[in-house]
């Protein structure tokens, strides 16, 4: 899948619940790359689950919308999200 949109993902992990954030152009690639424990920050956290997902039209953009999510504020506010069911 090629596309010109980047996005901001968070995962959960099915092992300890746990998230994790980050960003790429592909998010089904990169769901596969954690879940075959390709990622080594996470590899023994797998499998995941994709629980969040934005898009970013910019690599900037997307680099800016991982640095918030990975914040106290952004922490919180994924929390809220997650909490509520609102759809990605």
């Amino acid at each position: 899948m090629i596309t010109n949109m980047y996005y901001v993902y968070i995962l959960q992990s099915l092992k300890n619940l746990n998230y994790y954030t980050g960003l790429t152009k592909d998010i089904e690639r990169r769901l596969q790359e954690h879940n075959s424990k390709q990622t080594k920050s996470n590899k023994s956290y797998a499998p995941f689950k994709i629980v969040y997902t934005e898009k970013c039209k910019t690599l900037s953009e997307a680099r800016a919308r991982e640095k918030f999510l990975k914040s106290g504020t952004g922490r919180e506010f994924r929390n809220k999200i997650l909490k509520n069911n609102i759809p990605a």
